[in-house]
């Protein structure tokens, strides 16, 4: 049976994940502090990595639990660190003047997540992570998790077995369990600019989207829902919660489809 090997988290929308071994999942299904904070324009719009590879030259590291808010560029080791209910003017301005356009920081004790109506966590397996950094030469798996972000890891059986979390008809969901936690698998996760840039530089790999979608469609498992994928471009599991509850998630806990 499939369990969870690792919790990531992005307090930060777009910038960089903490690893905790245990999540409290929230009334709307997000992980606690997940996107809770992010960067918005004048116009309210995000500021994030698909508008801008700015944010890959930073390291920037929020403890939501301290709610201090440190950055690195990555060519400068000298960090800079801000007390965000006392300093957010600061935080602002600095980052205002590194985007060059005026920022304001937001926050949100549900988060901003991509997807409004699958709000839960995102959910790959380790062995579709190898098996996506094995279709590019150089590519590493710690490289291959920067650039698709999802917040839940889990070892299967074999790669892409988290297919099998979302409903084989369009607009179906699949229930599944994660400890206590009920979940429903909505639908593998399109992509976007992102995972085709080096998390580090920012510098496009060409033709990153063309071939993983050539390859993603080449080994698509026999059992897989192929007519949920209008097209290939798409890695991880969106989710929701199932009914109104909450719970906590755990490092080891047992990922169990419902009814199968």
């Amino acid at each position: 049976m499939p369990t969870l090997t690792r919790i990531a988290i992005y307090p930060l929308k777009s910038f960089d994940p903490i690893l905790v071994d245990s999540a409290p999942v929230l009334a709307n299904g997000a992980l606690q502090h997940d996107r809770r904070f992010a960067f918005v324009d004048s116009a309210g719009r995000f500021v994030n990595a698909k508008r801008t590879a700015l944010i890959h030259s930073l390291r920037v590291v929020l403890d939501p639990g301290t709610r201090t808010l440190t950055v690195r560029r990555r060519t400068d080791e000298t960090a800079r660190q801000w007390q965000i209910d006392a300093e957010r003017p600061a935080v602002e301005r600095w980052f205002s003047e590194y985007f060059s356009i005026d920022v304001t920081l937001v926050e949100d004790d549900d988060g901003f997540p991509d997807d409004g109506e699958a709000t839960g966590p995102t959910v790959v397996s380790t062995q579709t992570l190898q098996a996506v950094a094995d279709w590019f030469a150089g590519l590493t798996i710690d490289q291959t998790r920067l650039r698709f972000r999802a917040n839940l890891e889990i070892s299967a059986a074999e790669p892409f077995w988290e297919d099998r979390l979302f409903g084989t008809a369009t607009d179906t969901a699949r229930p599944f369990h994660i400890g206590d936690v009920l979940l429903a698998g909505t639908n593998p996760c399109q992509r976007c600019v992102v995972p085709s840039r080096d998390p580090v530089t920012g510098a496009i790999w060409p033709e990153f989207s063309r071939q993983f979608s050539q390859y993603r469609s080449e080994q698509l498992p026999a059992w897989a829902a192929r007519g949920r994928f209008d097209h290939f471009y798409r890695l991880t599991v969106n989710t929701r919660l199932i009914g109104r509850g909450s719970g906590l998630i755990r490092i080891g806990d047992a990922v169990e489809l419902v009814n199968q």
